[in-house]
């Protein structure tokens, strides 16, 4: 049974209070109307706690706004929601990704993550495509999905707001991939269930990389901000190097904006708990506010931490990866390159969840620290250490 304003509520209970629940909770279609975002059809969930997020439906079933009684939780960027029909992900030499990165989630992948790539194409058996170029990120994130469904669901006195899409990335010579998405939330949780599946629905045997880019902003990101893992090594620092301390900003404590930043990114290697699940928490205790992920460690391997306190683009992100931050070169040099047949399909099981109140955040930074102690040096030596990675994530049902 879901509590909402502070008391337990049957069906029956809901419903003598509303003519109904959208009063307070639930999942609606809408169509964005101006702007860069004209066109896209978006969904809005609330959960009835005072958090509410949105999908966008015509941008792979992102997660675009997100925020909690008012403060939000999610990163906007310069280049805002973008319509897809706007995107030129080959534009800039690679990099035109950029101009449509925003929101709480977004997607990398299906075939490609990190920086620019090429790779031979033999395998496509088209003599014309000698090889694959891949921009920034992949492509996926830019596609429309076909909404499959979306509404509530009453099992019993508990109700689950829900949403389920699919996308295709596919080309004649080449890749044929797809996205099932299914987002959840149950009435009176903070709790956002993600599941994934990826699916290769073509008949060449495809490579397939999967991060998500979980960018979290202001208030939530603010001076004094703190990001909790269960960090086992820090494995590798962009910044590395003379310029290390330069900037005064270590992986665990967070500075408000600053003019003339520049980007710090980490890859940690995390502890996982008894059921092989890793979370991750950024906590603001100013606001008795915070956010924590939590993935499986045999689906997302690899954790990346971005910082990009700059003006005007101040953001952090989490992002779990099925590969290491040094790319599809280095996997396929190592032979970590996930490569899936016809009809095989990789499945992804992820969960964001808001915490409110000192006591909420102090629960999440005892039960981290329990899995593992963090380094407590701000600018930990990083290991190099590049744990070798199975060549295939963990197969669907």
């Amino acid at each position: 049974m879901p509590e909402l304003y502070g008391v337990t509520l049957t069906r029956a209970d809901i419903e003598q209070r509303c003519g109904a629940l959208d009063q307070f909770a639930g999942v609606r279609l809408m169509t964005l109307g101006d702007g860069l975002e004209r066109g896209i059809r978006m969904l809005e969930f609330r959960s009835g706690t005072g958090l509410r997020f949105t999908v966008l439906v015509d941008r792979a079933m992102d997660i675009a706004d997100c925020d909690y009684q008012g403060a939000a939780i999610g990163w906007h960027s310069p280049a805002g929601f973008r319509h897809p029909g706007l995107h030129e992900p080959e534009g800039e030499g690679g990099l035109g990704w950029l101009r449509s990165f925003s929101g709480l989630l977004a997607t990398c992948g299906l075939d490609h993550i990190l920086f620019m790539d090429e790779r031979d194409a033999a395998g496509f058996l088209y003599k014309p495509r000698q090889k694959v170029r891949n921009s920034i990120h992949g492509r996926v994130s830019a596609i429309p999905a076909r909404l499959l469904g979306y509404g509530e669901r009453w099992e019993g006195d508990r109700c689950i707001l829900w949403c389920d899409g699919l996308v295709s990335q596919g080309t004649v010579f080449g890749e044929h991939l797809e996205l099932r998405r299914r987002i959840e939330i149950e009435v009176g949780s903070n709790t956002i269930q993600l599941h994934d599946v990826i699916t290769n629905r073509g008949f060449y045997a495809t490579p397939h990389m999967l991060c998500y880019h979980i960018n979290l902003g202001y208030p939530l990101l603010d001076a004094g901000t703190e990001y909790v893992a269960p960090i086992a090594d820090v494995v590798w620092a962009a910044h590395e190097g003379d310029p290390y301390r330069a900037q005064g900003v270590g992986y665990r404590h967070f500075v408000g904006p600053q003019d003339n930043f520049y980007e710090q990114v980490w890859q940690h290697d995390m502890r996982t708990d008894s059921d092989g699940r890793v979370s991750v928490a950024v906590l603001n205790a100013r606001l008795a506010l915070g956010f924590e992920l939590n993935v499986a460690k045999d689906e997302f391997p690899c954790m990346y931490e971005w910082q990009n306190f700059q003006s005007g683009q101040y953001a952090l992100g989490i992002e779990p990866s099925t590969h290491h931050i040094l790319g599809a070169q280095f996997a396929r040099e190592r032979g970590e390159e996930i490569l899936l047949s016809h009809g095989e399909a990789c499945s992804y099981q992820t969960e964001f969840r808001i915490l409110s109140g000192a006591n909420a955040l102090d629960e999440a930074r005892r039960r981290i620290s329990r899995t593992a102690e963090q380094p407590p040096d701000p600018y930990p030596s990083p290991s190099r250490h590049f744990a070798s990675l199975r060549a295939k994530a963990r197969l669907a049902d």
